[in-house]
């Protein structure tokens, strides 16, 4: 006699193929996907669904019919996302992810169909930080799905796929920054030397108010940046991390220069902005990339970006004896906890690291003027 079954139903079709059903947990009769070759399979099939209710396994498989543009596009807007971030991702979303998955329900993002996508964005000639940058998007909005039981696993499985690989960027050489110093625009002197030999990003000088430089401690304090967006609109927000708001301690040689910038070019007044344009107007990194470009073709250095610059006070602080977490509360890198635990001991640390660094600068410099005669420490 055969044994009674006791969750599902399985019937055999006129195509001789075999139909499974179930009564879900919310009541609604649910079949299976696609047809079966043999009840033997049917029955494994409702198997499987029993062992998941059973264990609380069970999602809903009607739940991932939700179309990929609809719930990226609520992602992004649910998220407290810094602006030019915002802007990122809806380039992502929109140039080099909706076009392909944009109408696909959730559930139908199948691990083939995400390399099939990152093969034929790389053969399409688009540069590969940018389809990792795609890819990862799409990995974690896929995993939020996860998250959200619409989808069983995440699509996104390349390995790597979302590493950007970038070449190693050059290092200027000391006498390298000072001759880029003296060949930009006098207003921007201190700027290229503060970013060289205080690791400060270009959002975060920019952003400086004289309230945040104190002379006599030979101390800059980073508190926020300016971050520019494709349509031209600036955005003054807090830095990167909360690592970022940190305390700088300047090279002895450089607090005259940037002690003369504040006389000759910087606005009045404790929130008077520390970095102007010739016009009063915060700089914007495109027209100083003019003037940059110029002063690297003065100066004879090709190949080097203004970021670069961070990356040669990066190098001159290791070379100090800085630990790895000095160096990162020196640059504004990692988590908040790490930078509050250290924050205490690391403020002598940053005032030797300083000057470990000014030493080398005078050490570099005592070998002959720079470019324009000038020596460390003197300003037009």
């Amino acid at each position: 006699m055969a044994k009674r079954r006791t969750f599902g139903r399985v019937r055999k079709l006129p195509s001789g193929r075999f139909q499974a059903r179930y009564l879900g947990p919310d009541g609604i009769d649910r079949p299976a996907p696609e047809t079966f070759a043999t009840k033997r399979d049917a029955d494994d099939w409702l198997a499987e669904r029993q062992a998941e209710l059973r264990q609380g396994d069970w999602r809903d498989p009607d739940a991932g019919r939700v179309a990929f543009e609809a719930y990226a596009t609520a992602w992004v807007k649910e998220r407290p996302l810094a602006p030019s971030t915002a802007e990122l991702y809806g380039v992502l979303l929109r140039v080099h992810l909706v076009p392909t998955f944009g109408r696909l329900m959730l559930a139908d993002i199948t691990p083939a169909a995400v390399r099939s996508w990152r093969s034929a964005r790389l053969d399409a000639g688009t540069g590969a930080p940018t389809v990792a940058k795609a890819y990862a998007l799409m990995r974690t909005i896929m995993g939020t799905a996860v998250e959200d039981d619409l989808i069983r696993r995440n699509p996104c499985r390349i390995k790597n796929g979302g590493t950007v690989h970038t070449p190693e960027r050059p290092t200027a050489t000391i006498p390298e920054v000072f001759a880029l110093a003296d060949a930009v625009q006098p207003r921007y002197r201190a700027l290229v030397l503060l970013a060289a030999f205080c690791g400060l990003r270009w959002g975060e000088l920019v952003g400086l108010h004289r309230q945040d430089i104190d002379l006599d401690g030979g101390l800059i304090r980073v508190r926020r940046a300016v971050s520019e967006l494709n349509d031209g609109r600036r955005v003054v927000k807090a830095p990167k991390s909360e690592a970022g708001k940190r305390t700088v301690a300047v090279p002895a040689s450089l607090v005259p220069v940037l002690g003369t910038h504040l006389e000759l070019y910087a606005e009045r007044g404790a929130q008077g902005r520390v970095f102007v344009g010739p016009k009063g107007a915060t700089p914007r990194r495109n027209h100083f990339n003019r003037l940059w470009h110029r002063a690297c073709a003065g100066a004879r250095i090709k190949g080097l970006h203004f970021h670069d610059l961070r990356h040669t006070g990066n190098t001159l602080a290791s070379r100090t004896d800085a630990s790895t977490r000095e160096l990162m509360i020196r640059l504004g890198h990692g988590s908040s906890r790490a930078a509050l635990i250290y924050q205490h001991g690391s403020q002598e640390r940053e005032r030797e690291i300083a000057d470990g660094i000014d030493a080398m600068i005078v050490k570099a410099l005592k070998r002959g003027p720079g470019r324009n005669g000038h020596v460390a420490g003197t300003e037009d």
